[in-house]
């Protein structure tokens, strides 16, 4: 069986990386998608607002990303959502269940002491191709 090499995937429908990583990475028939922030790919800065509306940035950055490489939210099988502060879980919740249905994708949700830029919340995706 051939040995499949990892496949960038890259969007200007979603912010372009901080860093030295990939928007996302397609491998056999799985995308990782990596963590993404509440910025607006069109001013490249975060998005103002409430932690819903950050919520709902951080998922139309994965799902643009998702979409780039074929695929959408429909298909996640993993999200990771991490928070700088846990109290707003039940708030992105309400926003999640607008992006994600059943048979929900497992998730993890963490608090952590910072994000990137600031921000208050990131989440990162595994996506069936």
């Amino acid at each position: 069986m051939p040995i499949m090499m990892p496949t960038p995937v890259k969007t200007d429908k979603a912010p372009a990386a901080i860093g030295p990583y990939s928007q996302a990475i397609a491998i056999d028939t799985l995308l990782f998608v990596s963590g993404t922030i509440p910025i607006d790919p069109l001013t490249g800065i975060i998005l103002e607002g409430n932690i819903e509306d950050h919520a709902h940035q951080v998922f139309r950055n994965l799902s643009a990303v998702a979409e780039a490489a074929g695929t959408c939210l429909d298909r996640a099988v993993k999200v990771t959502i991490f928070l700088t502060d846990i109290a707003q879980f039940q708030r992105v919740n309400t926003v999640y269940a607008q992006y994600f249905s059943e048979p929900y994708p497992a998730r993890s949700a963490v608090q952590v002491a910072a994000l990137p830029l600031g921000a208050a919340i990131e989440a990162e995706a595994i996506i069936a191709l």
